[in-house]
């Protein structure tokens, strides 16, 4: 059960965000590689081009917070129901910087990438004042300015939101 990302704690907000990634983890393990570059329709994304676009989306968002968290000091973002992020009957076109490449992919090359943007997003959140996490806030073309403790729980929704296009891709793959 999704329950809004303010009524968690810190630590239950990163297991949350764990938890996600090991159902996507699970959703694509026994894929091969022509099936992870297969596309079910001309306007759909490939489950190896979805792969790729959480990867970007997580180093982008690690960047930001980064800069965001050493930068000028930004503050006066109230929580978003970011928790909405798995809802897709609300299109969002991704910004160039993490849409993924039309190149054919592989399943190990992608876990890899996974693993490091995610240990990454790992450092970041265990060398981090969580003060400063909740102080500081940088903007997201849905939801306004967020602050840098919600951006944390957003990484897993968002995951979430894609791992039901990727089974809804395996579904349609399969028959």
């Amino acid at each position: 059960m999704l329950q809004p990302a303010s009524t968690q704690k810190e630590g239950e907000v990163v297991e949350k965000v764990k938890e996600f990634r090991e159902e996507l983890l699970n959703s694509v393990d026994t894929l091969t590689d022509e099936q992870l570059n297969t596309r079910i329709s001309e306007d759909s994304w490939t489950i190896g081009q979805v792969l790729e676009h959480l990867y970007l989306m997580e180093t982008v968002i690690i960047e930001a917070m980064t800069a965001a968290l050493n930068g000028p000091e930004v503050v006066g973002a109230e929580d978003k129901p970011i928790e909405l992020a798995v809802n897709r009957s609300v299109k969002v076109k991704a910004p160039d910087s993490v849409t993924p490449s039309e190149d054919n992919k592989t399943l190990h090359e992608l876990l890899q990438k996974l693993a490091f943007s995610r240990q990454e997003l790992l450092d970041f959140v265990n060398s981090a004042d969580p003060e400063e996490l909740k102080r500081r806030s940088c903007p997201h073309p849905v939801f306004g300015r967020l602050s840098l403790s919600q951006w944390i729980p957003f990484i897993g929704y968002h995951e979430k939101r894609h791992l039901e296009q990727i089974e809804e891709i395996k579904v349609k793959l399969i028959n």
